[in-house]
């Protein structure tokens, strides 16, 4: 069961947990088994066609998962994924 680290600003659709565990082979099965556990996230983390939001970066042991297999890259037991959205904003 890979650990899912959760920012602050996605806690709220997780019950206000820091971390989560989720079963998976795959970053893809691993979001898969988040998102169905807390629907909220689907629509956060995912576009309409299935892959991940633009805005939303997931790293695995801080790597990030789009420079390695994408969604598809195997995850262990043992293994960390952790969701960063992407923050924009600033003063004029």
């Amino acid at each position: 069961m890979a650990n899912i680290r959760i920012p602050p600003v996605l806690r709220p659709s997780v019950g206000g947990e820091r971390q989560v565990d989720a079963d998976g082979a795959t970053v893809r099965e691993v979001l898969d088994a988040l998102t169905t556990a807390h629907e909220e996230l689907r629509g956060q983390l995912f576009g309409a066609d299935g892959e991940l939001n633009r805005f939303v970066n997931v790293y695995l042991n801080d790597e990030d998962v789009r420079v390695l297999g994408g969604l598809d890259t195997a995850v262990g037991p043992a293994d960390t994924l952790q969701i960063l959205p992407a923050m924009a904003g600033g003063a004029r």
